[in-house]
């Protein structure tokens, strides 16, 4: 069975550019289905402001045939072994909502087992031009909402030039998360997701577009001199 990992470290600057137009992850790397370099943003902080973008931090999301294949990946190769000294969770899959190219989701939704388990969610968007001002007047609010929001337990987002968008959140627990997604937080503007969603239902942003739910299968490494940021395993 698939795994997906998620990755965060720190890389000299001209790794980091190098990776904005070349991805360090070789294609044909045994057993991996397919990755994704990107380099990190904070949520909710103004598009054109300077603190937004961290050019020598990066993210990496992929997916392996298997967890063998990843331990190979991390010990054997060189870019691998960057990866190694940063921070990375292993996830199983559990559902999906939209489409993407690239990876191999599984057919079947999983369900979580226990909506009080902690839960991780990436999002993964390729943008269309034009529709950059209105993602950005619909999108921040939202980040500002999750990056705000007392179930987080790390957010952030993520861009590869020159349309690929993500983001990426750990959350204390599924029913949190779910509460966020359809407006029931105990939140200022708690609908500020929903909206969004309407929006995106009535004039999309993407040529492409998914969100992933995943049950988090172990953690490696700290991240802004943390680590342990899952506590309950399901």
């Amino acid at each position: 069975m698939s795994i997906f990992s998620y990755h965060l470290v720190k890389v000299p600057f001209k790794v980091a550019i190098r990776g904005l137009f070349s991805s360090p992850i070789k294609k044909n790397t045994p057993g991996l289905i397919h990755s994704e370099y990107m380099t990190t943003m904070s949520l909710g902080i103004p598009i054109l402001s300077p603190s937004r973008f961290h050019i020598k931090e990066i993210a990496i999301f992929a997916q392996w045939e298997n967890e063998e294949a990843l331990e190979s990946y991390l010990r054997n190769e060189k870019f691998g072994k960057i990866l190694a000294v940063g921070w990375h969770l292993r996830l199983a899959f559990l559902r999906d909502w939209g489409k993407i190219r690239g990876f191999k989701i599984p057919e079947h939704n999983v369900s979580s087992g226990n909506s009080t388990f902690q839960v991780v969610a990436v999002t993964l968007a390729r943008m269309k031009p034009l529709a950059v001002p209105r993602f950005i007047y619909w999108g921040i609010p939202v980040e500002k909402l999750v990056r705000d929001h007392k179930g987080t337990l790390l957010s952030l987002a993520s861009f590869r030039f020159p349309n690929t968008v993500s983001t990426f959140s750990i959350w204390q627990s599924e029913a949190e998360m779910t509460d966020m997604v359809y407006g029931h937080s105990v939140m200022p503007s708690p609908k500020r997701h929903l909206n969004a969603m309407k929006e995106r239902e009535r004039k999309n942003f993407h040529f492409e577009f998914t969100t992933l739910r995943f049950k988090p299968l172990a953690e490696y490494g700290t991240w802004h001199g943390k680590e342990k940021y899952i506590q309950k395993y399901s």
